[in-house]
């Protein structure tokens, strides 16, 4: 119990317990007591404030904070979250170089579904730790259909894709159909009055997982690259993923001077520029060892992508640790030992893929 210090009064109320000390003659304010820890009532020393605690600064200080992690659990949790990458990734792309185009295409675009659908899922639920209204299924079924419509359209199932604005095009009305679809859903709900939120949390939803995932099947299906797209994909992940590293480890290294330390605490400038080095370190060296298999690429655009997606990694990462931050959670989930949930583990591909999209369909395959 909280023990509070105060003037003793004379006489003390009626049903106050008390226990003065310091009452010797002359003294008008004994230190009074109220209240008792345990069975036993207590007493404070002569000459201690009531309100200060009997215990030396330095140990209560030591009490309060509490310590670092440990450098050796830092590493067990680089190596758990190294080891989930590793695997996941390494299942996508060995599928995708396993020299049959069908089954590399088919388990491609399962996987690419079941992450746009856990991280869909898991965005929809963090807007609901918020108390924000959604269209979950309806949401999940969009991202679905874009998904996979997009790569029925791009395999040319849906017709021959010449041009890589063709595949936008076809994105495009897709989510004018969608957005509709979310209005009409709107009018025939009854118990829902927030519709306007409803429908901005439930389409921010769909741009920010399925939508931004999109764009790394027009990397891999790009016309413009033949067979290749395969490779500029996996240049696109090791880039990015190497950001992550290089900000984990210089971070947890030497990091001291915190990023905005509101949103995501672990974040340092030290880990930042982490982040640029090794990323552009593994672009050059990507480059240079994937040779003609990167159409259009040189040394000058391996060292401005590796300095463009290790910026945008980092932004990605931290606009996510915002969702969080808001939502009160550490991880999105905990299906990957050391990372978390899906949306950890894409956040800084999602808005990495369009700007390498971009930059390889206006730089590197422009004519």
């Amino acid at each position: 119990m909280l023990l509070v210090g105060r003037a003793c009064p004379s006489p003390p109320p009626t049903g106050c317990k008390t226990s003065c000390s310091g009452g010797a003659p002359g003294r008008t304010r004994p230190t009074c007591i109220t209240g008792n820890i345990g069975m036993h009532r207590a007493r404070i020393p002569p000459g201690l404030n009531a309100r200060q605690s009997p215990f030396p600064r330095a140990f209560s200080s030591a009490m309060s904070t509490p310590p670092s992690l440990p450098t050796m659990m830092k590493g067990a949790v680089f190596l758990r979250r190294l080891a989930s990458t590793a695997v996941l990734w390494t299942t996508i792309l060995t599928a995708l170089f396993s020299g049959y185009e069908s089954l590399s295409n088919a388990v491609f675009i399962v996987i690419l579904l079941a992450l746009g659908t856990s991280g869909l899922w898991e965005f929809y639920d963090l807007a609901g730790k918020r108390g924000y209204p959604c269209y979950r299924g309806w949401g999940i079924f969009g991202g679905l259909l874009l998904l996979f419509s997009t790569f029925l359209w791009l395999t040319q199932r849906l017709g021959p894709v010449l041009q890589p604005a063709k595949a936008n095009d076809f994105e495009t009305g897709f989510l004018v159909l969608f957005v509709l679809g979310l209005c009409l859903r709107q009018f025939f709900n009854r118990e829902n009055p927030d519709g306007l939120l409803a429908i901005s949390v439930t389409l921010f939803g769909l741009m920010y997982v399925p939508w931004l995932l999109n764009f790394l099947q027009k990397i891999t299906f790009h016309p413009k690259l033949g067979g290749d797209g395969k490779f500029y994909l996996l240049y696109f992940i090791v880039v990015t993923k190497f950001s992550d590293i290089g900000a984990y480890v210089v971070g947890s290294m030497i990091g001291k001077h915190k990023m905005i330390p509101r949103i995501s605490p672990g974040k340092t400038w030290e880990g930042f520029a982490g982040a640029i080095l090794v990323s552009t370190g593994v672009s050059l060296l990507f480059a240079h060892l994937a040779g003609s298999h990167l159409y259009g690429m040189n040394f000058l655009h391996a060292l401005i992508l590796g300095i463009l997606l290790s910026v945008s990694a980092v932004l990605g990462d931290l606009i996510e640790s915002l969702f969080k931050r808001e939502a009160g959670v550490k991880d999105s989930g905990r299906l990957f030992p050391g990372i978390g949930g899906i949306l950890d583990l894409l956040d800084s591909l999602l808005f990495n893929a369009p700007l390498m999209y971009l930059y390889l369909r206006h730089v590197l395959t422009h004519p």
